[in-house]
């Protein structure tokens, strides 16, 4: 019986020992997990604060004169969100810009009525298809995004051929193939009211094409700042810069007329959510 006795004092105490050992291996988990998030957390603003920060004039020359025969030169390859590449920043006068420019709008946006031309809902479904234009590849079918000049009637369409089309809505005749993408084209926008036109693709690039009147597009800039497909590209109401969407968990903001990106932001929200706002912010801008 005392024998018994003994062991079981001894087992109570194990038991006691052990308990505690466990409530502190719980504790200093927990305390490596916060440490390791905070850790996280100041790399990921840090690595924003260097994307923002602006450029030395010598060091901005020297990222503009990258530009060679309309693409962007890199010695690393493609950047994305891991990448130390400094960005010129978005200064002062671009911040007054974009100010001043939505401060226009929302005085139109306070005064905007619905317009009385404006087709109801039984008229909608009383429509009925004219025409079908064949504007790609029958090799790979398949039209992904679509745009439309409304000053010229000009529709530009972005297929899963890797290819975009630019087609006369009035003539009914191709325009222009923009050809040089590898995968297919998610995104095609006008930049009213130039001749320029915008095109992403699953191939991580974005295109800066220059129409001429004769209806003949180049390519200007390649710009291959991103690591993953380009989901989605908006132009701002200024039409001087445009930001593109990645699956790479990254929005860039160019500068239209040298194809700069001035600043590379990681995001957090999901890139279909990124693509759902930017596709507001345009159609609020086409209602105006």
């Amino acid at each position: 019986m005392l024998s018994n006795f003994a062991l079981e004092q001894q087992l109570h105490t194990a038991r006691q020992e052990l308990s505690h050992a466990l409530y502190q291996h719980d504790a200093a988990c927990r305390v490596i997990a916060r440490l390791k998030k905070e850790r996280d957390e100041a790399r990921s603003l840090l690595a924003q604060a260097e994307r923002q920060a602006p450029l030395p004039a010598s060091a901005a020359t020297a990222n503009v004169s990258a530009l060679s025969n309309g693409k962007r030169v890199s010695e690393d390859g493609d950047m994305g969100p891991g990448s130390k590449q400094m960005r010129p920043g978005v200064s002062e006068s671009i911040i007054a810009e974009l100010t001043e420019c939505n401060a226009a709008l929302s005085q139109q946006r306070k005064k905007h009525q619905i317009p009385p031309t404006l087709a109801p809902v039984d008229a909608l479904e009383r429509y009925t298809q004219l025409s079908s234009h064949p504007l790609h590849k029958t090799n790979k079918p398949g039209i992904s995004s679509i745009d439309i000049n409304l000053s010229k009637d000009i529709v530009a369409t972005g297929g899963i051929d890797s290819s975009a089309v630019l087609f006369d809505q009035t003539s009914g005749v191709i325009l222009s193939t923009l050809s040089g993408h590898s995968k297919k084209v998610t995104s095609v926008k006008f930049v009213a009211p130039s001749n320029v036109i915008l095109s992403g693709s699953a191939d991580k690039t974005v295109r800066i094409w220059q129409g001429s009147e004769d209806g003949n597009c180049d390519c200007r800039h390649i710009l291959k700042d991103h690591t993953a497909e380009v989901q989605a590209i908006t132009v701002h109401a200024t039409n001087n810069y445009f930001v593109t969407a990645s699956l790479d968990s990254t929005w860039c903001f160019y500068d239209l007329s040298s194809g700069l990106c001035l600043t590379q932001v990681l995001i957090i929200l999901s890139i279909p959510l990124i693509c759902k706002v930017f596709s507001y912010c345009e159609y609020v801008n086409h209602s105006l």
